[in-house]
């Protein structure tokens, strides 16, 4: 009646065969028992446990607004006051619209990183423990240590993941730019519209979260307006590309036939345009009318027996292709 978690199945693909027979000639089984698979994509993954399984993914969610949110969703308001200091509500949000920035660069391709990394929400949590433990230590007299804080951000928390050179500098560029002590000014905002509010509540914070726009343009991350006509382009392909590939088999054509009913037509159309089968003796007889030995003759016979097979494996691929569709092969 317990739970089986398997992670990263990726990486011992043989074991989940035996997993397969395992559960499948199990003679009985707990009703309360699940088993858990957690899995990067992979061309090699058994196709019969993929298909009897029920497949969960978690994919971050697109714009600052509805990261933002799910972020603070996840914020509870012990988290929210656990210092005293007043720097520590600002730097979360910054900390929050970070996370954000750098997952939603990803969408934009090589014009967002030039290699793609797997930020997920350890690192915001890894990046909010180290806020909270370097107020803690520093207290109100001595301030915020800027230098740690940018370079715990830009070359730890989420630096180390990052292995271009030029990848390394944008993200140490948002940390200088957004980490300092003139976060807390009046004038100072991430972009245009998208400032750090203020709130005693995870519910003030929500407020605001709320009333940012849903679609996001490329300058709030720091690219050029014209990135979102490459990230537009490659999410249409990629969307119309994924309605080809799961189309279904009775999908209707421009001219309302369904494919297996424009296939069927064509094999028939072949069918009748087929010619008959030699008949051995018929063509032994006409080659010794015309003699049977002499050279141009036997390259003939050699041509017929060779159309012969041809013919053969025509209709009965075609036969049999008719079968199939009919459900009767």
């Amino acid at each position: 009646g317990g739970w089986l978690l398997l992670q990263n199945c990726h990486l011992g693909l043989e074991f989940l065969n035996e997993l397969m027979d395992t559960i499948t000639t199990k003679e009985s089984m707990s009703e309360d028992f699940r088993t858990w698979i957690t899995t990067e994509t992979h061309p090699d993954f058994p196709i019969n446990l993929l298909q009897s399984s029920i497949k969960f993914t978690n994919e971050p969610p697109q714009g600052v607004k509805a990261s933002l949110k799910r972020t603070y969703s996840a914020v509870t308001q012990d988290l929210l006051g656990v210092s005293k200091m007043p720097q520590w509500k600002p730097l979360l949000y910054a900390v929050a619209f970070l996370h954000t920035t750098v997952q939603e660069r990803r969408k934009f391709g090589p014009l967002g990183w030039n290699i793609p990394y797997e930020f997920n929400q350890a690192d915001f949590a890894a990046s909010v423990q180290f806020v909270q433990n370097h107020l803690n230590d520093v207290g109100i007299k001595h301030g915020v240590n800027w230098s740690c804080v940018r370079y715990m951000l830009g070359e730890v928390q989420y630096g180390g993941r990052v292995t271009d050179d030029l990848d390394k500098v944008l993200l140490n560029t948002y940390a200088r730019v957004w980490f300092g002590e003139h976060m807390f000014s009046e004038n100072f905002c991430f972009y245009k519209g998208y400032v750090i509010p203020k709130g005693n509540t995870v519910e003030d914070y929500l407020q605001y979260i709320e009333q940012l726009p849903v679609i996001d343009t490329p300058e709030v991350f720091g690219l050029h307006p014209n990135a979102d006509i490459t990230y537009q382009t490659n999410l249409a392909n990629e969307t119309f590309s994924t309605i080809v590939s799961i189309q279904p088999k009775d999908s209707s054509t421009a001219g309302g036939e369904t494919r297996e009913a424009v296939v069927q037509r064509l094999a028939d159309e072949m069918l009748e345009k087929l010619p008959p089968d030699y008949n051995p003796r018929e063509v032994k007889a006409q080659l010794q009318k015309m003699g049977a030995f002499q050279p141009i003759n036997i390259f003939l016979h050699q041509e017929v027996d060779r159309m012969q097979l041809v013919i053969s494996r025509v209709r009965t691929t075609l036969t049999d292709l008719k079968l199939a569709i009919d459900g009767k092969l």
